[in-house]
């Protein structure tokens, strides 16, 4: 069963392609409504209520979560380096 590409994906995808600064890349934050929909997934995961749909969206979630921050440490980095 394929999972349908996320929203938080596209914001992500969007952010990146304008070419942000570090600083904008260590300041970035997923819409309001995406970070409503991970804290609900979050809770049915804790619940142990989560559809298998759900739990794959989980799953990306994460994955998003891990990437940008392996970008944010990098950004770091990177600003630290120029001061």
């Amino acid at each position: 069963m394929a999972v349908q590409r996320l929203a938080a994906w596209e914001e992500v995808d969007d952010f990146l392609t304008s070419t942000p600064t570090p600083e904008q890349i260590i300041a970035f934050k997923l819409s309001e409504a995406s970070q409503v929909r991970l804290a609900d997934l979050l809770a049915k995961n804790r619940a142990n209520t989560l559809t298998l749909s759900e739990n794959e969206e989980l799953d990306q979630m994460l994955a998003i979560d891990t990437f940008m921050g392996h970008l944010k440490a990098k950004a770091s980095t990177k600003r630290h380096a120029h001061e």
